[in-house]
């Protein structure tokens, strides 16, 4: 039988992205990842109204030669241990590869949801990029954009299904269209 699932943006989502000129970049250093407040107890409400939490994150960092592909499983080793999280998929390839696994592209979802037996119709993606909310949608998932207020611009096809303003917020969301309380 095929599980439903949340599929979780990690910088700016489930921990601090580190902003610089108005856009967001992941941390390099395991001393600059934190987690977001409320992350811990919003992840763990999504999982006890039976959802899957699996986090979808690009890591061009790895790619570009700025941070040990070490460094990030640390990071992720730290995250696994602070939140029940079922699993966490990257894409270490630089922003040119032309990868399937690179948000916009759905490749993370499509993989998670076959090893996991996911179904991506009845899923939700929460991300704080355009990227995140198009990958969802590529994969046929309900998308929840958290607005950060980034000045990046928003691509012409780019229609999230809802919006928050945290996680928290995303997560309120989702429970009410699951019929749950919030």
């Amino acid at each position: 039988m095929a599980r439903r699932a949340v599929f979780l943006d990690r910088d700016g989502v489930l921990t601090r992205a580190l902003v610089r000129g108005g856009k967001p970049y992941a941390p390099r250093r395991l001393r600059d990842f934190r987690l977001l407040p409320g992350a811990r107890a919003t992840v763990g409400r999504l999982k006890a109204a039976g959802l899957a939490a699996i986090v979808v994150t690009n890591q061009p960092d790895i790619g570009n030669g700025f941070v040990a592909r070490s460094a990030v499983e640390r990071m992720h080793e730290r995250l696994g241990a602070n939140l029940p999280l079922d699993d966490i998929r990257i894409c270490p390839h630089r922003q040119r590869a032309g990868c399937a696994c690179r948000k916009p592209k759905p490749g993370l979802l499509i993989e998670a949801a076959r090893q996991h037996k996911i179904c991506l119709a009845q899923s939700f993606l929460v991300g704080d990029r355009a990227s995140d909310v198009l990958a969802g949608a590529a994969a046929g998932c309900y998308t929840v954009f958290i607005d950060r207020g980034y000045p990046e611009t928003k691509r012409a096809n780019f229609h999230p299904d809802a919006v928050a303003r945290s996680l928290p917020g995303a997560m309120r969301l989702i429970l009410s269209r699951l019929g749950r309380p919030a």
